[in-house]
C-alpha cells in the first residue's frame, strides 16, 4: 500500500496549512500507538524553521513514551531492555576496574586537537597492530587514527567528507543511520533489504551486486545491530577483496568485542585483520570505549583508516563537534594496553554470553520461538509473529510492555523510515522488537517477568 502525496500547502481561504492525508490500513487506524508514531514522524511546524520529525531516533522515541508512563520519575522500578548500552558496574569477574576519578592536566584545560591527542591516537594504533596486524608489513601509526566524541559524531564526520556517491546500507541496521544519512546532500543513501530467511546475512555476492549498480560507499555495522549476527572470515575478507579499489567500506565495529564465535577467547572481530595496506585500502573502522569498554558516558571513540581520510575527518571536526574531551582522552590511554584489553575481552565475552543464554532460555519458556542464536552483540531480534494478534507487532508489543514497566525497541525503527514510505504493517521489521541483554542480570529478570505477564494475559 502506498501513501498519497504529502506536500506542504496552504489553504488560501483560511491561511492555515492543509491536512496532509495519506492512506493507512484499518490495523493502523485502530491502534493508538501506531497513530502516535505516525503523527510524530509526519512532523508538524508550530515554530518557524523547526522540523520536529528530525529530532529523535528510535531509542529516544521509545524512551520519551516511557517518560509519559512514569519512567523518568522512578527509573529503578523499570526494566530498560531498549537502551543499547552495556552494564557499567565493576562487578564482571576478570574485568579491570574503571577509573572513579579523572585527573585534569594543564593541557586538559586547553582546547584539544580536533583529531584527538597524539598519545591516545598512538595507543589505538598500537592496539590494532597488536590484535589485528601482527606479522603484517603494513602497520597503523597515530596518523591513521582520529579520536571523536562518540560513534555518532564519527559517522557524521565520515559523511561530511564523502564525495558525490551512492552510499549503500542494509536493512535492518542501526537506527541512527537514517537520521545521519539524511543530513548531507553530497551522497545518495541507497537501502538494501536483507533476507529474514537467510538470517539477515550479508553475503559477498550481495556486496558485488551493490557495486555493480554504482554504489561506491558501503556502510554497515559488524557485528550487526539489531540482529546479533556477525560477518566473520573468510566471508568478511571476501567482501573486503570485492571492495578493494572499487568502494570505500565503512565498518561500524562497536560490538566487535561481544564475539561469542571463538569460545570467549578474547578475539575481537575487525576488518583490520584483512587490510593489505593501511593507507591504500579504503576501509574506515569505527569503535571506542562506549560498548566493549563499557564507558558510554565518556563519549570517547575513534576512527581508524588511511591517513588522507583521517586528515580530512580530523579537520572537519572543527566545524562539526569541536573534538573529544581531553581529560577523558588522557585517562583512556592506559586502558588500551593490548594484553590488558585481551583479558578484558575474555571476561566480557564470558559474562555476556552467559546473560544471552539466560535470556534465550527464559524467552523459550515463555513461548517464543528462537530461530537463530545471536553469535555477537548484546541484542536479540525477537520475532513476535507467533503471539496473539493484539501484540504480535512491534509497536503494540512495545505499548503493552510500557504497562509492565518494560522498555523494548520496535523493529520498524531499524527499517528505512517507514513512517514516510509505506503502511507500517508492510514493513519487513514490523513483527520484531530489539531486546537488549546489556543491563545487569536483575534488570533482565525483571524485564522478562514483565514480558511473561504480557504473554500470559
Amino acid at each position: 500500500m502506498s501513501f498519497s502525496g504529502r506536500k506542504f500547502s496552504i489553504n488560501e481561504g483560511s491561511g492555515q496549512p492543509r491536512d496532509r492525508s495519506f492512506s493507512t490500513s484499518a490495523n493502523e487506524q485502530s491502534s493508538s500507538i501506531h497513530r502516535q508514531f505516525r503523527e510524530a514522524h509526519e512532523g508538524h511546524r508550530p515554530h518557524a524553521g523547526l522540523d520536529p520529525s528530525r529530532a529523535s531516533t528510535g531509542v529516544v522515541w521509545t524512551t520519551e513514551r516511557a517518560y509519559e508512563h512514569g519512567f523518568l520519575d522512578d527509573p529503578d522500578a523499570w526494566a530498560n531492555l531498549g537502551q543499547g548500552a552495556p552494564e557499567v558496574d565493576d562487578d564482571i569477574k576478570g574485568s579491570f576496574e574503571r577509573p572513579k576519578h579523572v585527573d585534569v592536566s594543564m593541557s586538559g584545560r586547553e582546547y584539544g586537537p580536533t583529531a584527538g591527542i597524539k598519545p591516545l591516537r598512538a595507543a589505538v594504533a598500537n592496539l590494532y597492530n597488536a590484535h589485528h596486524r601482527k606479522g603484517k608489513k603494513s602497520q597503523y601509526s597515530w596518523e591513521n587514527v582520529c579520536i571523536v566524541p562518540g560513534g555518532r559524531a564519527g559517522l557524521i564526520r565520515i559523511a561530511a567528507v564523502l564525495n558525490n556517491a551512492y552510499l549503500g546500507f542494509f536493512i535492518p541496521d542501526y537506527t541512527a543511520y537514517n537520521e545521519m544519512l539524511s543530513l548531507f546532500r553530497n551522497f545518495a543513501a541507497i537501502p538494501s533489504p536483507l533476507s529474514e530467511a537467510d538470517g539477515y546475512h550479508i553475503h559477498p555476492d550481495k556486496i558485488a551486486e551493490e557495486l555493480s549498480r554504482g554504489t561506491s560507499v558501503i556502510l554497515t555495522s559488524n557485528p550487526r545491530n539489531p540482529t546479533g549476527q556477525v560477518v566473520a572470515n573468510p566471508q568478511l575478507a571476501q567482501i573486503q577483496d570485492i571492495c578493494r579499489e572499487r568502494a570505500t567500506l565503512v565498518m561500524d565495529e562497536f560490538y566487535g568485542g561481544y564475539n561469542y564465535t571463538s569460545d570467549c577467547d578474547g578475539t575481537t572481530v575487525s576488518a583490520a585483520d584483512n587490510i593489505v595496506d593501511v593507507d591504500s585500502d579504503d576501509v574506515l573502522l569505527i569503535d571506542g570505549l562506549t560498548k566493549r569498554f563499557r564507558l558510554p558516558g565518556w563519549r570517547i571513540a575513534w576512527i581508524v583508516g588511511p591517513k588522507e581520510f583521517i586528515k580530512a575527518i580530523g579537520s572537519c571536526g572543527s566545524y562539526l563537534d569541536g573534538g573529544a574531551n581531553v581529560p577523558f582522552q588522557e585517562a583512556a590511554i592506559p586502558m588500551l594496553e593490548p594484553t590488558k584489553v585481551l583479558e578484558e575481552m575474555k571476561a566480557l565475552q564470558t559474562h555476556f554470553r552467559d546473560k544471552r543464554d539466560f535470556v534465550l532460555g527464559r524467552l523459550k519458556e515463555i513461548g517464543f520461538q528462537i530461530k537463530r542464536i545471536p553469535d555477537s552483540t548484546f541484542y536479540i531480534w525477537l520475532d513476535l509473529s507467533g503471539l496473539p494478534e493484539e501484540i504480535n507487532d512491534g509497536l503494540n508489543f512495545f505499548q503493552a510492555c510500557l504497562g509492565e514497566k518494560v522498555i523494548v525497541v520496535p523493529g520498524i525503527f531499524f527499517d528505512l523510515n517507514p513512517a514516510k514510505r509505506r503502511d507500517l504493517f508492510d514493513s519487513p521489521c514490523h513483527h520484531f522488537v530489539r531486546l537488549s541483554y546489556g543491563p545487569k542480570m536483575e534488570t533482565l529478570k525483571k524485564g522478562l517477568d514483565g514480558i511473561e505477564r504480557i504473554v500470559k494475559k
